[in-house]
């Protein structure tokens, strides 16, 4: 059965506060014992010895009483007056209360005998109860012949008075003599009790110092065990916790039972198992890192000079489109230069032939011009479908950039903590990715609309090449029909007007495809913040996982 920690110390501290419980229960028990034993012997001691001094006193009495009786019938005899009293009936009470003092003490001493507290003791009780056995024999001899004496001195008989006074007072003396050898038996008795006192005190000193000896051995093993249950097992577990702090994970601590250091052994091998694996997770997750930041800062890196080529493409072809509007204002004014010349040869077709050549020659130069806008119109196509390319390159940037931020995304979260920032960055990516896809989708939709309008031009500018080449012919033909000239030139006019809007048209779209390459620049510019972000970004990703490569260094597993 296993016993926690906390109830082995309860337990020890209870054992060691009972068997002090018990050691002071004990010793108040012995100290009891010794006080009652000195009361029994004291109370009995001085009960004995007034009673023997009563005894002797009372002997003393009778003697007295007894001479005084003597000596009454002896001054009587010679011729004295001496009061009458009755000294026989005071003797004989006396003697009645001497008696029975002397059979209480010889059943005293019997009965203290049953119950002393030593061998001496009880010897002490033997001797003096033997004593006054001896001494109640004299005494009664004593009493006897008094009472004898005390009847002779009633009846008046001097003579047995005066033949038996000798040996009543041997009597007396004997007896006397007898209680005096009592009271040395008392005295014997004293000492006898004086040394069982000494004897119980000495025993119930050695006892409490021997109950005190195991009560401190019980103790100094309580100590020892809770030592060997607690102290070591716990100095172990700190020792292991320390080579755990140092980076050691090789190690497994002994578990030996199921107690609170036994459960804590437990709890920390699996918690040293959970680091070793932590560990070579992490190891592993480090040096995947470390190739994902390297991988993510190369494709950085390519994308940053592909954002660079985007950007010189981007700034070729605004500088493209600012041509194409520099010429397209150029045919614009050409345009409404013709139309001026047209309304003038018009007016002045009827002044003759002259006017019909410069006709003829105006003619001549809108064709050359048309054909000269055409060209333009025609390149202006080209370098839209150049744009549409571009748009295309920057919709698969866009698309590898939200890709990239989506991977390093989900790089950031793998990294946790570590990668908030990074993820930060790779939101930003993502943001910048979504509005250059949707300016390319805003350019292409522009570029279409360009094209639309590129188109029609071509269509009216090849018209209008083949009317002017028309009405050469039939101004070399009709030349002196200016009537039908000067309809033909309102005719051009009209078709002339119809090229300027169109012209118009154009370079409205053409500034709106400017707008747009300022925002693909804008747009390419912020792509190669936000790359160089990412570089940045991957070069400390980089660094954190030298970081994390160093500090998994440190566990030994």
């Amino acid at each position: 059965m296993s016993i926690s920690i906390a109830n082995r110390i309860l337990l020890g501290f209870a054992v060691v506060t009972a068997v002090l419980i018990a050691l002071g229960l004990y010793a108040t028990g012995q100290i009891g014992t010794v006080r009652d034993t000195i009361d029994r012997i004291v109370s009995r001691d001085l009960m004995v010895m007034r009673q023997l001094d009563d005894l002797g006193n009372k002997a003393r009495d009778l003697g007295v009483q007894r001479r005084n009786a003597v000596i009454s019938v002896l001054m009587r005899e010679h011729g004295r007056s001496v009061p009458d009293e009755d000294s026989y009936v005071v003797w004989s009470r006396m003697a009645a209360a001497t008696d029975g003092l002397f059979a209480d003490l010889v059943r005293e001493s019997a009965e203290f005998r049953q119950d002393a507290i030593s061998v001496d003791r009880m010897a002490a009780w033997d001797r003096l109860n033997a004593t006054l056995k001896q001494t109640l024999q004299v005494y009664n001899a004593y009493r006897d012949s008094s009472d004898a004496q005390l009847k002779a001195v009633v009846a008046k008989d001097f003579e047995k008075v005066e033949a038996s006074n000798e040996e009543v007072s041997r009597l007396y003396e004997a007896t006397i003599a007898g209680i005096e050898r009592t009271r040395s038996a008392l005295d014997g008795s004293v000492v006898a009790g004086q040394r069982g006192v000494a004897e119980v005190y000495e025993f119930s000193r050695f006892s409490i110092l021997l109950t005190l000896a195991a009560g401190v051995l019980l103790s100094v093993i309580v100590t020892w065990a809770i030592s060997r249950a607690v102290v070591r097992p716990v100095n172990e577990v700190a020792a292991f916790v320390e080579r755990v702090g140092t980076g050691d994970l090789t190690g497994r601590i002994a578990v030996t039972g199921q107690d609170e250091i036994g459960r804590l052994g437990t709890t920390l091998n699996a918690m040293v198992g959970g680091l070793s694996d932590l560990a070579r997770t992490n190891r592993s997750a480090t040096a995947d890192l470390n190739a994902a930041a390297a991988e993510i800062r190369a494709s950085a890196q390519e994308q940053a000079a592909s954002v660079e080529e985007q950007f010189a493409a981007v700034q070729e072809t605004a500088a493209t489109v600012d041509e194409i509007t520099h010429s397209g204002a150029q045919i614009s004014k050409r345009a409404t230069d013709v139309i001026a010349t047209a309304q003038a040869s018009a007016q002045t077709a009827r002044a003759g032939l002259r006017a019909a050549s410069d006709t003829a020659k105006a003619m001549d130069l809108i064709r050359e011009q048309g054909e000269a806008v055409a060209g333009n119109i025609v390149a202006l196509s080209e370098k839209t479908q150049a744009i549409g390319e571009i748009i295309t390159t920057v919709n698969d940037i866009s698309e590898r950039t939200h890709l990239l931020s989506l991977n390093a995304a989900i790089e950031a979260a793998a990294a946790g903590e570590s990668g908030r920032s990074f993820a930060i960055v790779a939101a930003e990516m993502k943001l910048l990715a979504d509005q250059a896809k949707a300016a390319t989708v805003q350019v292409r939709s522009i570029l279409s609309e360009i094209q639309r309008g590129i188109n029609s031009s071509v269509m009216l500018t090849e018209e209008a090449v083949k009317r002017a080449a028309t009405g050469k012919t039939r101004t070399d033909a009709t030349v002196r029909t200016i009537e039908e000239m000067a309809a033909r030139v309102d005719e051009g006019v009209q078709t002339f007007q119809q090229i300027v809007a169109s012209t118009n048209q154009q370079q409205l779209g053409i500034e709106q495809v400017m707008g747009a390459l300022q925002n693909i620049r804008q747009a390419s510019q912020q792509t190669a913040a936000g790359t160089r972000e990412v570089e940045m970004a991957s070069a400390n990703l980089t660094e954190l996982a030298q970081g994390l490569m160093t500090l998994a260094e440190r566990y030994r597993l």
